[in-house]
């Protein structure tokens, strides 16, 4: 079983079984501020690659993980970042 049907069997037990408990949906380090990330994101009408990178760059020094988890996050921002500059330089041809 690959990974999308191991999600979607994941997704289809939360949706059948029980409410998404909302903590998991929504926890604390998406919460800080006066605003949520996500609006900010919208309000900007960001890319893809560079609200994924603005997320985690948001996100990582409120997790609890301390450590990995807090480096994880930025090599996640660093790899989204680095993804949208590859992305620049095809649509300008620049090698």
């Amino acid at each position: 079983m690959d990974g999308t049907a191991k999600l979607q069997l994941k997704l289809n037990g939360r949706r059948n079984n029980k409410v998404a408990d909302d903590k998991n949906i929504n926890p604390q380090h998406y919460q800080q501020g006066k605003i949520q990330v996500i609006d900010f994101i919208l309000d900007q009408k960001m890319s893809y690659l560079i609200a994924s990178a603005t997320k985690y760059l948001c996100r990582y020094p409120h997790k609890h993980k301390a450590g990995e988890g807090r480096l994880d996050d930025l090599r996640k921002a660093r790899w989204f970042i680095e993804k949208q500059i590859e992305e620049i330089l095809k649509e300008e041809n620049i090698k």
